[in-house]
């Protein structure tokens, strides 16, 4: 779908960039692109195609939704970018996530990927349950993302971005990372899923997923062989999911 993004002013533009430097400065600083990164993605995997609800318009940042299973650990994200926020009031707290975490995918070392503002801010949380889970399986999987939109190659891509961070027990009742460096961003992900277990990693259910399926499998390889490949997809991708429900025509 062709996109119509709304005009900003030049004051705002000006914002957000000094604003990405700042956000560079920050989770450079206090390693914490991978939660940042989270943070983005479950404010934006909220959007339902078909209602055109929720969506990547800042209501994470409200208590009740914080409060919410899927969000455990992510108050400390809002926590750490809230004093970068005081400083540029002009921009929605639904821009600044975004933008967030788009800077967290760079500072990591992956893909450039395009930022467009706009974004107004809501304040009513959409319904819980819409997000992915650790146990899914390949149908879940489609059916959670079939909801945002995206596509079986948005899904696999999508997942790569699990190269950064690790489980924590107490917020997934998984622990331990998927990558031997996870505060790096490449294809390492795709060549641990299909190097067999490896001890002190994990493989969560929705990972398993990715190498049971035959539609998910050869795109995993693919990856796993080409990290330019994978790199042009997950920025398509995370795209994609930073702008669901946003300018559209």
């Amino acid at each position: 779908m062709a996109k119509c993004y709304p005009t900003v002013s030049e004051e705002y533009r000006k914002a957000a960039a000094k604003c990405k430097r700042k956000l560079r400065g920050l989770i450079t600083k206090k390693h914490c692109a991978p939660i940042v990164l989270r943070l983005a993605w479950h404010s934006a995997g909220t959007f339902d195609v078909k209602s055109k609800s929720g969506g990547p318009f800042g209501t994470i940042r409200h208590p009740a939704e914080l409060a919410r299973e899927a969000n455990t650990g992510l108050d400390i994200a809002v926590r750490l970018l809230e004093p970068i926020k005081e400083q540029f009031p002009i921009l929605s707290y639904a821009d600044f996530y975004q933008l967030a975490g788009v800077v967290a995918v760079e500072i990591t070392g992956g893909p450039e990927i395009p930022f467009h503002p706009g974004r107004p801010d809501k304040n009513e949380p959409p319904p819980e349950g819409r997000l992915p889970e650790a146990t899914n399986g390949p149908n879940r999987l489609r059916q959670v993302f079939g909801q945002m939109g995206l596509s079986d190659k948005d899904i696999v891509a999508l997942s790569g971005g699990h190269t950064l961070g690790r489980c924590h027990k107490e917020r997934s009742g998984f622990e331990g990372a998927w990558t031997t460096n996870p505060l790096i961003f490449d294809n390492s992900y795709f060549k641990e899923l299909l190097s067999g277990d490896k001890e002190g990693l994990i493989k969560l259910p929705s990972d398993k997923a990715l190498i049971e399926d035959p539609v998910f499998r050869p795109l995993v390889e693919k990856y796993a062989a080409d990290e330019d490949a994978f790199f042009s997809d997950y920025a398509e991708a995370h795209l994609k999911l930073s702008e669901l429900g946003f300018a559209d025509a």
